[in-house]
């Protein structure tokens, strides 16, 4: 799209003829360019989209205008506290239930292995060192 063309997918869909429009603004003239005839037509216009408007807002609930006035939502509301005495109960109860767990693991002998400590080749320590040494170079050189 060229800058300052209006878009011409507007037309093909709504039958807004946007070329259209842009030659009207062109041709433009001031208020004082119409008669009292076309002034009361244009107020006449204004008054049935104004009817109109509020017809729609009746059937969509007036949905559409609270979006348009920008309506918010309620605030949320505050998390509740724990007081200090149940948050020491809720411990306990939770450190029960975990020794309860870890007493089935063991009785059925599924303790989980401890992980495996993955290794690194002497080749891929040094090619890391290597990296970090060029690295290091390379921010000196351009520092100073």
């Amino acid at each position: 799209m060229v800058r300052g063309e209006p878009q011409r997918s507007l037309g093909a869909k709504s039958g807004f003829d946007s070329w259209k429009f842009v030659g009207i603004l062109s041709e433009m003239k001031s208020l004082s360019d119409y008669s009292a005839s076309e002034l009361r037509g244009a107020i006449a216009l204004r008054e049935q989209i104004e009817v109109l408007q509020g017809q729609i807002e009746e059937l969509t609930g007036d949905v559409a205008s609270e979006i348009a006035a920008g309506a918010t939502e309620a605030p949320a509301p505050a998390k509740r506290r724990l007081s200090a005495s149940h948050r020491r109960k809720l411990l306990k109860a939770l450190a029960k239930a975990r020794k309860v767990r870890w007493a089935k693991a063991k009785a059925a002998g599924t303790a989980p292995s401890p992980r495996k400590r993955r290794r690194m080749s002497a080749a891929g320590r040094a090619a890391i060192g290597a990296a970090a040494k060029a690295r290091w170079a390379k921010f000196r050189a351009e520092k100073s």
